[in-house]
């Protein structure tokens, strides 16, 4: 009793393999980027902080505006993705980041930050995100739990490798010179961007078939009607999505805030700064195996059907992590609190969009992607500022882990109750579906013996007449 998704286009097959697989390498490229740059922003907090006189909650929103902007571009990624293709946007993307954070090193007032950074990086990472996920939707169906947790691993493999190598440029070229030269790797993404060939869907002979396609299909729509696809309501009316909507914005508002300020709280206990940044490489290391991990375990045959509950799960270990952990002193704990971290926030995002896949399906997931991204930025620009906030106030980062923690933990119970009654629903919805069916059967039934006994009565008399006919002849 699994939630069905939409059935798949007409003509239309993934290949599972072959060239998805080097689409998927590309995807974890730009996937990585995307998320790992907001993060890793956090190793030069202390810097940017002393040299430009902001508090913390002005800094942390460096990070946020990032963020929210990042995902708010889901929905203009999306008309762009079905107007221009994958290859294209995130060519784009990469380009639009990588400039951006090298002119933020010339900057001289955290306004400057916010808009480079924030806005024109953050736009450019939202195109990088949408338009991987989306060409891996449509390489891959069969294995696509798989290629999901192999794409979204690029995130923590590249948050192990970028903080050390961040912390170490810091020390080298101060933070505007590590800035220009960050600015310069994410112009890979426009490499990782040239990676994905387009799908080449079969050509629609008939002008009504074609019609009917590109009814059923949003990769063979008009640039107006994928508009209007990116911005049809119906979408709401759906159970299962606004579950697993209102859960997810539970958890976007903690999820960041721990990344941006784990650092800055090592070092307030007393750590140098290497083993400070050394967390944000545990957490990755630890998520580089939890991700295909994960998508390994989704794709089982036992859980693929219940893969909502799976998702529950790891929201909820991800905010009891928050809450057990960073209270307690030494260097040992914050190394468990590493691990735990990691492992909780790589389930979390190897099933975060193979969820919405479940319950949308390939034809509406572009415009799924670009209506759950856009809400998401509103807790991600409020969440860590609001951390911010706590630190400046009580001058301590344990609050805004238990904030964090708290409002994870309450997401992630939400999301478990919420499904069981959802599964319950739809068992009862079907139970019912089938019963009417079987109903409508059986009152058809004495209707279509009745006009068979009619028929029959109709055609022997003719039978005979035809018989008598031939007599007389």
């Amino acid at each position: 009793n699994r939630i069905m998704a939409p059935a798949e286009p007409v003509g239309f097959k993934p290949i599972d393999g072959g060239w998805g697989w080097v689409v998927v390498f590309g995807a974890h490229i730009s996937i990585g980027f995307a998320y790992s740059l907001p993060k890793v922003l956090s190793i030069f907090f202390k810097e940017i902080q002393e040299d430009l006189g902001s508090s913390f909650s002005e800094i942390a929103l460096i990070s946020s505006v990032m963020l929210a902007v990042f995902l708010s571009a889901g929905p203009l990624s999306s008309i762009l993705v079905n107007r221009y293709g994958c290859r294209t946007v995130v060519m784009v993307g990469g380009l639009m980041s990588g400039l951006s954070v090298a002119a933020a090193s010339l900057a001289n007032s955290i306004i400057y930050l916010y808009f480079l950074i924030g806005v024109v990086g953050g736009f450019g990472l939202g195109f990088n995100l949408n338009a991987s996920v989306t060409i891996i939707s449509r390489y891959f169906h069969v294995r696509r739990p798989l290629a999901n947790g192999l794409a979204m691993a690029g995130s923590p493999v590249f948050l192990s490798s970028l903080a050390p190598l961040n912390q170490f440029l810091l020390d080298m070229y101060g933070w505007r010179g590590t800035l220009l030269i960050l600015g310069g790797l994410l112009l890979n993404c426009c490499v990782a961007g040239a990676l994905m060939r387009p799908v080449r869907l079969p050509p629609v002979t008939s002008p009504a078939d074609k019609e009917k396609e590109m009814e059923k299909d949003p990769i063979c729509s008009s640039c107006v009607k994928n508009a209007r696809g990116i911005l049809d309501l119906s979408i709401f009316k759906d159970r299962g999505f606004l579950i697993y909507l209102i859960g997810n914005v539970m958890f976007f508002f903690g999820a960041y805030a721990p990344f941006l300020f784990l650092a800055e709280y090592a070092v307030s206990q007393g750590v140098d700064e290497y083993s400070a940044a050394l967390l944000l490489s545990i957490v990755g290391f630890v998520d580089i195996f939890t991700r295909p991990t994960t998508g390994l375990v989704a794709n089982c045959k036992q859980i693929r059907p219940r893969v909502q509950y799976l998702f529950s799960f790891a929201v909820i270990l991800n905010g009891l992590s928050h809450l057990v952990f960073p209270p307690l002193k030494g260097y040992a704990y914050l190394v468990i609190y590493a691990i735990f971290f990691g492992w909780s926030f790589g389930m979390v995002f190897a099933l975060i969009f193979e969820c919405l896949m479940d319950l949308i399906g390939i034809q509406r997931f572009p415009s799924a992607v670009g209506l759950v991204t856009i809400i998401e930025c509103f807790p991600v620009l409020v969440g860590p500022p609001a951390a911010g906030l706590l630190v400046d106030v009580f001058h301590d980062y344990k609050y805004l882990f238990y904030m964090c923690g708290a409002v994870i933990l309450t997401g992630g119970l939400f999301l478990l109750m919420m499904n069981v009654y959802n599964y319950h629903q739809l068992h009862k919805e079907e139970t019912a579906k089938d019963s009417e069916q079987r109903q409508k059967d059986l009152e058809n039934q004495p209707q279509v013996q009745q006009t068979s006994q009619e028929v029959t009565g109709q055609t022997e008399p003719e039978a005979e007449t035809d018989a008598g006919g031939q007599k007389s002849l």
